[in-house]
């Protein structure tokens, strides 16, 4: 699927020479010298400047770095679709799960959504989190993924050119290191953000939080509000790192381990739910109506 010299050419990069990374692969620093040799000159360029005191990256090699993770992974998330695709069945659910779409809230509804749909089997699909996988699975919903489970409304519909059925409303909080002074709180009051930095997804991602951006905006000049364009690993990084305050939601506490979630004293909401196509299959049609019944929902959003 890709060429097994960008691993050697990431480990390399990542040591800083080729006795380091020959020691993490397992095999000689002639054969990792090889196989980059062989690397650059396939592609024509040349990654590393080699000096006396070790590696360095040059302007392509960076450039590359950049792409060879995502290459990869990319890669390897397709050959998983791949067999899940040649393992399914006309009964079979398959349901997109990362880190942040959990897909723990469809396995909690599992029990009393199959007494309306026994025939139905699921399938766990993972994926990374990155924006070029937002933008493929959910503009092609129904090809390798069915459903997936997250917070969105008509603008993000409409966005990603797929359909929602909204499932609960939950709470804005926000998100701490376990180290920042707030950690201790069980809960927040707007005044305790006072002075904080507050990141917030980009202005027209989602209605409901320009929302609060506004009434933060307006009422409470206090808090710093930091922007960002997706949500993934890196953004909870960034959040631990830079000891600055996150809104998220409850589903999300256990995407990074050194942060906690704590609901706060404001009345901002978002829709949860399950993203679809916006015209199901018979089999992913028959569980939604399943899912309406057992969880009450609060119904259908088309963007």
């Amino acid at each position: 699927m890709y060429n097994p010299q960008l691993e050697t050419f990431l480990c390399v990069a990542e040591s800083g020479s080729f006795n380091r990374a020959a020691e993490k692969l397992y095999i000689s620093p002639p054969a990792v010298i090889k196989q980059i040799n062989l690397l650059e000159e396939g592609l024509d360029l040349q990654l590393f400047v080699r000096t006396h005191r070790g590696l360095a990256l040059t302007e392509a090699g960076k450039s590359l770095y950049q792409d060879a993770k995502y290459i990869i992974q990319y890669c390897k998330d397709s050959v998983t679709r791949a067999k899940n695709a040649m393992q399914e069945s006309e009964n079979m659910l398959r349901i997109g799960t990362s880190p942040m779409t959990p897909a723990q809230v469809l396995v909690d509804l599992w029990p009393r959504v199959q007494e309306y749909c026994p025939n139905i089997k699921f399938q766990l699909v993972p994926f990374d989190n990155t924006p070029e996988n937002a933008r493929e699975i959910l503009a092609n919903l129904g090809r390798n993924i069915d459903v997936v489970a997250g917070i969105f409304d008509e603008t993000m519909l409409s966005l990603r050119q797929c359909a929602g059925l909204e499932i609960s409303r939950e709470p804005i909080c926000c998100a701490v290191s376990v180290h920042h002074r707030l950690a201790g709180k069980e809960r927040l009051t707007i005044q305790d953000l006072y002075g904080e930095n507050l990141m917030l997804m980009r202005r027209d991602w989602s209605h409901y939080v320009d929302l609060l951006r506004d009434g933060l905006w307006k009422n409470h000049p206090q808090i710093h509000i930091v922007d960002f364009s997706f949500y993934d690993v890196n953004v909870f990084n960034q959040c631990e790192n830079n000891n600055y305050v996150l809104m998220a939601i409850e589903n999300w506490r256990y995407v990074h381990p050194l942060l906690k979630i704590l609901p706060v004293d404001w009345n901002y909401t978002l829709p949860f739910g399950l993203l679809h196509s916006p015209e199901p299959s018979p089999i992913v049609r028959q569980f939604l109506k399943a899912v309406e019944k057992v969880a009450g929902c609060r119904g259908k959003v088309r963007g």
